[in-house]
């Protein structure tokens, strides 16, 4: 029996895997749990679970729900708790799941543990990628991704010769606007923002699949993740959401793992790799489906892919930067605090006024952070 925490349980993604787990009780069980501030379905999870250990924003929240736990289960709190559960919840599997920058320093703390990680969190890599992959590579720690992307990226490498890769080839749906020009994107509002197309997911990230800064993110991941320089990363616009990435190789061979759009698809086969299960999702009719569309990236309708590029070029804490930026400045629409394209702007400002450091540590990545985050509290039109 496999033992799970969850960071992020009551997000999108934590109640997805949660979902899969619920599905094969005798394969998995639940240790750790850690959500933010939503009490009332972390108690849910907690009552359906009987985990040893949760994790609440708050030490407030936590004294709130202590004694609404099950017998067993403890409550701790705030980033210490945070790492806790990654780390002492006697996980031999943690998904991270948490939406942000937050995931850094317990996906690394349950890396030091030795816990294998399914990676949901691409801020992780994002800011940190020189030194997660190398603290992973030390303790001898499988990072297993989960996104539907790099999961899609992950299993068409898998058993391949990596010396033949040619190039990797990311898909986007395009997000909530794809069929709005830019001239169209002037004053929409935050409700049209989030209605995403194809994918249940939540409010930052569906955000971010509308200015693309998730794909520019998802890039930078894939650069760590795979080893592969960003002039072999290409990213192409697929409507449908079918053709979840693609592999091209050096005999012209082209390798892409299809399904329709249901994260617990990518979730499960992190939880059971290297083995394949039966899934609660619909299979795929490619007859029904009748025909699949494809159109290049537009760097000049989606700024947010360019500057992603060019910060990942740069490398050092500029990725750190475009990630922060990128986080306050959509916290900040949702808000109702400034309009749509304020948030490209808002990055590209801050990227213009940082001054990278080459090879950051762990500090040097939280004060850029921090930093990045302030100059996107301060912007004004």
């Amino acid at each position: 029996m496999k033992k799970i925490a969850v960071l992020g349980s009551t997000g999108s993604i934590g109640t997805q895997t949660l979902d899969v787990i619920s599905r094969d009780p005798e394969a998995y069980e639940v240790v750790g749990l850690a959500a933010g501030r939503n009490a009332d379905l972390l108690l849910e999870q907690a009552e359906a679970f009987r985990p040893k250990l949760v994790s609440v924003s708050s030490k407030e929240l936590a004294e709130r729900i202590r004694h609404r736990l099950p017998a067993g289960t403890r409550v701790v709190h705030g980033e210490e708790g945070l790492i806790e559960v990654a780390a002492n919840a006697s996980a031999d599997f943690v998904v991270c799941a948490l939406v942000g920058s937050l995931g850094l320093t317990s996906t690394l703390a349950a890396i030091d543990a030795g816990a294998a990680i399914g990676l949901a969190n691409k801020e992780t890599l994002v800011t940190a990628g020189h030194l997660v992959m190398a603290r992973a590579a030390a303790k001898d720690v499988r990072l297993l991704p989960v996104d539907s992307e790099h999961s899609a990226l992950f299993q068409c490498l898998n058993g391949e010769d990596r010396k033949a890769l040619k190039r990797l080839i990311l898909t986007a749906s395009g997000g909530s606007f794809r069929d709005r020009t830019r001239e169209q994107l002037e004053g929409v509002t935050v409700e049209e923002a989030l209605k995403h197309p194809n994918w249940s997911m939540g409010s930052k990230i569906t955000i971010d699949s509308a200015t693309m800064a998730n794909k520019g993110l998802e890039v930078i991941e894939a650069h760590w993740l795979f080893g592969v320089p960003y002039d072999r990363i290409d990213v192409m616009i697929h409507p449908e959401s079918i053709v979840h990435s693609m592999v091209e190789f050096e005999d012209t061979s082209v390798m892409a793992q299809l399904g329709n759009p249901d994260m617990r698809v990518p979730i499960q086969y992190a939880l059971t790799y290297p083995e394949r299960r039966p899934s609660p999702a619909s299979p795929l009719d490619l007859l029904a489906r009748g025909t699949l569309h494809f159109r290049p990236m537009d760097f000049t309708r989606y700024p947010c892919m360019r500057l992603a590029y060019e910060a990942g070029r740069t490398g050092g804490t500029a990725p750190a930067v475009f990630n922060a930026a990128n986080e306050a400045a959509v916290a900040r629409f949702l808000k109702g605090e400034i309009p749509f394209l304020a948030i490209e702007d808002i990055i590209e400002e801050a990227l213009g006024r940082h001054h990278p450091v080459s090879v950051p540590d762990l500090e040097t990545i939280l004060e850029t952070d921090r930093w990045a985050r302030r100059e996107a509290a301060s912007w004004h039109r």
